[in-house]
């Protein structure tokens, strides 16, 4: 059945490489079967990853905007014709194709339409989970490692024992639970310890702060913890309580390139438990003053 790339990421036909990386990521992490439970997630996850794989790829991309999805369907028997003089005719996957030799080659030349790869290695590096595809990947022997929460998000170096050899293994920067590191003939299965600072959200964080009814109703500037270090930020006067402020890349880095996630503080108000008789009087009048 003839799908449309376009619509299943969710771009226009002119979008740029960024772009659809962007929406790329964003319906990879919703749909990855490991995240969502829904009985169609695999399915669905498959069809953004060919949709991408096509798009990402001028040639394939080239060759879809010419003659749709269909040219994707192993076995659909797209481009088979009969070769007349000055033409010729072969089998590139499972295709077979005929085009003429004054025509500069066959249109699929250099495009292997073998299956689906893995973009981004997804599974292995940003998700750590089994791939929805089945059967590709060939089992390989696991090390399962324990990183603390700042080690995962600025990337470090481990010393394992592997076969009986100590050796130095690089972890990047980004990586969560279940991301997979290929090292040698091995795949180390990382294990991240959280942190009572930070919940993970993907590459997003988010982080509680803590306030009086003061500070919430006059405003005021408040150091708050990021993972490069301590940074102010202004309370504007009147904040509510759950409100989120956000900061642009102060989040995790990303595994695979130079972007980062962003990081939410979270306002939570302290309302006092035990008052005595004076502080008890002026929240009246203030009450009655507001009122």
């Amino acid at each position: 059945m003839a799908q449309d790339y376009y619509q299943i990421l969710g771009v226009s036909k002119n979008a740029s490489p960024a772009d659809l990386k962007k929406a790329y990521r964003k319906l990879a992490l919703e749909w990855h079967p490991d995240r969502n439970k829904d009985p169609k997630a695999a399915e669905k996850f498959k069809e953004i990853t060919r949709a991408y794989e096509v798009l990402s790829d001028s040639k394939k991309k080239e060759v879809y905007d010419q003659y749709g999805s269909q040219a994707f369907a192993p076995g659909s028997g797209f481009g088979q014709g009969q070769a007349g003089q000055g033409s010729h005719t072969g089998r590139y996957g499972p295709f077979t194709y005929t085009y003429t030799s004054t025509g500069g080659g066959s249109p699929f030349e250099g495009i292997d339409f073998g299956g689906f790869s893995d973009p981004f290695e997804i599974f292995e590096q940003f998700f750590g989970g089994a791939s929805p595809f089945g059967g590709r990947y060939r089992s390989r022997p696991a090390y399962r490692l324990t990183i603390d929460f700042m080690e995962a998000v600025k990337g470090t170096e481990k010393k394992v024992t592997l076969d009986s050899k100590e050796v130095t293994v690089k972890i990047p920067k980004g990586v969560d639970t279940g991301s997979i590191v290929r090292f040698k003939d091995y795949d180390i299965v990382i294990n991240v310890t959280p942190d009572s600072r930070f919940k993970r959200d993907g590459y997003d964080l988010i982080t509680d702060l803590n306030i009086s009814i003061v500070r919430a109703a006059l405003g005021d500037v408040i150091a708050v913890p990021t993972v490069d270090g301590p940074v102010n930020i202004k309370i504007q006067p009147g904040t509510q309580p759950g409100t989120l402020i956000r900061l642009r890349g102060k989040g995790v880095p990303h595994v695979r390139d130079s972007g980062r996630g962003d990081l939410y503080v979270r306002v939570i108000i302290n309302i006092p438990q035990k008052l005595n008789n004076r502080q008890k009087e002026l929240l009246k009048q203030l009450g009655e003053e507001l009122e």
